[in-house]
């Protein structure tokens, strides 16, 4: 069996009157989810979530690592993959999709997220990920 390990976030951003969350529809498997890649050797799971959502999106975060979800599954019959997903908070709105990967990127509200989300898996993330983010950040989050 082989292993594989990416680490991603959601990512919220308060607009308005409401948190919205950062989806991403990836250009080959045409999925939507949430910003994420794999590790690189000797690289912390939190760095790199954050690498991965800058270079997939253009929106720098610190992520939260208080809240951290694992998402295992098998890509293949030999393949098992772990995802970890943190949550994470920004005011940044503009979006700069990478093209070689991403084929849209765009803040959603959470209700539309859930609509969106091609993987139950994804909605229980985002659903415990929310809980969180209103338990300990304010509704006008600093930078």
């Amino acid at each position: 069996m082989k292993y594989e390990k990416s680490c991603g976030a959601v990512v919220f951003r308060w607009s308005g009157d409401a948190w919205n969350v950062l989806l991403i529809r990836h250009a080959r498997g045409r999925h939507i989810s949430f910003p994420k890649g794999h590790m690189e050797p000797g690289e912390l799971e939190s760095h790199t979530a954050e690498r991965e959502v800058f270079e997939e999106t253009g929106i720098r975060v610190k992520v939260d690592r208080r809240y951290r979800a694992e998402n295992r599954y098998n890509i293949r019959a030999d393949i098992q993959k772990l995802v970890v997903v943190f949550a994470a908070v920004t005011t940044q709105e503009q979006i700069i999709p990478q093209p070689e990967e991403i084929a849209e990127a765009c803040w959603v509200s959470v209700g539309e997220a859930l609509e969106r989300l091609t993987y139950e898996r994804d909605k229980k993330i985002l659903r415990a990920a929310l809980a969180h983010v209103e338990k300990y950040y304010s509704r006008k989050p600093k930078a």
